[in-house]
């Protein structure tokens, strides 16, 4: 929120998308249309007459909305610190198997002796 509300913005009160213009508002419309789904055109009519101020509080609070179950997620999986060692450890056996196999690969190919 912090990062939306203190973003570069252009001269102007007028929300409209305009990337030579207003490049810094131009952005912001496109992180709000990405996050709500609505239209740029659509963005600019709701905005019209309104200032910044409003504008990017709503910016913010469609990015935070847009990420709230990814944060959730990601709380609940650092508050399970077995679970995540149990995760990587499963990652890593699998990963040492396709290694494995392919430096086998390189090896023969590069002419040198397989690994003891």
């Amino acid at each position: 929120v912090k990062k939306i509300k203190s973003a570069v913005t252009d001269t102007g009160r007028e929300v409209v998308f305009d990337e030579t213009g207003k490049p810094g508002i131009s952005n912001l419309l496109i992180i709000l249309s990405a996050c709500t789904g609505k239209e740029l055109g659509e963005l600019q009519d709701a905005y019209s007459g309104k200032g910044y101020g409003d504008f990017k509080a709503d910016v913010a609070d469609a990015v935070v909305q847009l990420f709230a179950p990814v944060r959730a997620r990601y709380a609940e999986l650092v508050a399970d610190p077995a679970y995540l060692d149990e995760v990587l450890a499963q990652g890593r056996a699998k990963a040492k198997v396709v290694a494995e196999a392919t430096m086998a690969a390189v090896r023969e190919r590069v002419g040198l002796l397989p690994a003891r």
